[in-house]
């Protein structure tokens, strides 16, 4: 019996490749599926199942196509109701794989049809679980994204997941391996833990869900505490999962086509796509297509597209350096952004050799704003999240969330110069770029970010550990 975790971390996303004499199995697969295909193909092996914890939120799943590729028949768990041919598994059903064994344990609360997958050795012995979205390591799938009006509150749904956690997770051995759906930097939690694998026993002691002395009432308080709402996307992407997406290759296709600076500018006033510059934030800053965004394909990309895009049937146009078309393609279409018209062939030096218009972002050092600072009092905007501001942040800055930036356009002033800056440069330069693009150009970015100001002795507000907040 062979388990692998296939983890993408740029989505916080694990997939599992199980393997037991001859016969594979696929839990959560992203939507390429071509290292599925080959990694059983190393193997020998017959891909039989396709398991899926619940209808993913923050990602386009495989499933359909790897379905179609392989014949494999799709498993979802109780109460699923998928638009395509799928089995819905039973509670405690058992589905053989070689000499192992996968149960399906279902454990709602994240979502209604959320089930983990118990996998059990030729010996019958448990040996692990694919929690999806119901334990994760250091924390539990929020309650707060299967609501139905009249129906179903987010209380109730904690309820739910109190209860799943300990009549089917908590009794098992302490020493069952836990592979969560997702790690540190997914939305589709709160505090969870940078590592992405643990024994159940280890769970037991560290994370605050599964403590033994815990009523449900103080669970239903402690897991609602805190929650941010849900990127506008994840009910796109729900849908997506639900009734089924068009083919990769496709997608690929349509995204991939080379367009020259005229065809690409006649496109994007044509049909008000999204000019979306994936280069390096220093490129960016030193010129750009007027009015683009910028979202580094360096960073989390796709879950900031989904955040501040979020609309998936949003045409985009891409701005990339050679050879990252593809790779940026297939990020997009993660998070259901299939939309992709094309790219700007020889990127933007070929928008400069055409003669047309680009822009700029005005930035400074650390060094030069802290001159600044002294000289007097300057507007500071802090985009990084609320519980990053908290814990320590320029004396006087105003926190303004990426997230939630939208939110906020009435709070920057439009008659002086104002700064901007994040933790290290990345998302400060997204919010530089999403001003921009609504009229807004009065701002300097601050290269470096905070940990920048705080190497150049710029004052900030006192230490608060974010455990604490």
């Amino acid at each position: 019996m062979n388990v692998e975790q296939i983890y993408t971390g740029c989505l916080a996303q694990g997939a599992y490749y199980i393997e037991s004499n001859g016969e594979a199995a696929i839990i959560d697969p992203l939507r390429e599926v071509k290292p599925y295909l080959d990694r059983a193909k190393l193997d020998n092996a017959k891909i039989k199942y396709i398991f899926e914890t619940h209808f993913h939120a923050d990602f386009v799943s495989g499933h359909v196509t790897l379905s179609k590729s392989t014949k494999a028949p799709i498993v979802f768990g109780p109460n699923a109701s998928p638009a395509f041919d799928a089995i819905i598994a039973e509670d405690g059903q058992e589905f053989k794989l070689g000499d192992s064994t996968i149960i399906a344990l279902h454990t709602p609360g994240h979502t209604m049809e959320s089930t983990t997958y118990l996998l059990r050795d030729k010996n019958g012995k448990d040996h692990a679980i694919f929690s999806g979205d119901t334990l994760f390591l250091g924390d539990v799938g929020r309650p707060d994204l299967a609501q139905k009006a009249g129906e179903l509150t987010e209380k109730d749904l904690a309820g739910y997941l109190y209860d799943s956690l300990r009549i089917k997770i908590m009794p098992l051995a302490d020493d069952v391996i836990v592979y969560p759906a997702h790690g540190a930097g997914s939305a589709c939690g709160k505090n969870m833990m940078k590592e992405t694998v643990d024994t159940l026993g280890n769970q037991k002691q560290v994370n605050y869900a599964l403590r033994e002395d815990m009523s449900k009432d103080e669970f239903i308080t402690e897991v609602i505490d805190g929650l941010l709402p849900p990127p506008k996307y994840f009910p796109l992407n729900v849908k997506m999962n639900k009734e089924g997406y068009a083919d990769i290759d496709e997608v690929l296709e349509r995204g991939t086509r080379a367009l020259s600076p005229k065809e690409f500018e006649t496109i994007a006033n044509e049909t008000g796509a999204v000019v979306l510059d994936i280069r390096h934030q220093d490129k960016f800053a030193k010129g750009h297509i007027p009015r683009s965004i910028f979202i580094g394909l360096d960073g989390s990309f796709a879950p900031w597209v989904g955040a501040l895009i979020a609309d998936v049937k949003q045409p985009i146009l891409l701005v990339t350096d050679a050879g990252f078309e593809e790779e940026a393609v297939i990020r997009l279409s993660r998070v259901g952004f299939d939309n992709t018209l094309g790219y700007l062939e020889g990127g933007f030096d070929a928008w400069k050799k055409a003669s047309l218009e680009y822009d700029v972002v005005s930035t400074i050092t650390a060094a030069d704003f802290k001159k600044e600072l002294e000289k007097q009092k300057q507007p500071v905007f802090d985009v990084r999240k609320e519980s990053e501001y908290l814990s320590e942040h320029v004396l006087e800055a105003t926190n303004t969330p990426l997230d939630f930036l939208n939110d906020y356009l009435t709070t920057f002033p439009d008659n002086q110069t104002f700064y901007v800056h994040c933790a290290g440069g990345y998302r400060s330069m997204i919010a530089s770029s999403i001003l921009k693009s609504r009229g807004i150009h009065n701002l300097i970015d601050v290269q470096g970010g905070f940990k920048a100001v705080q190497e150049v002795g710029i004052p900030v507000s006192d230490y608060i550990c974010p455990t604490t907040l």
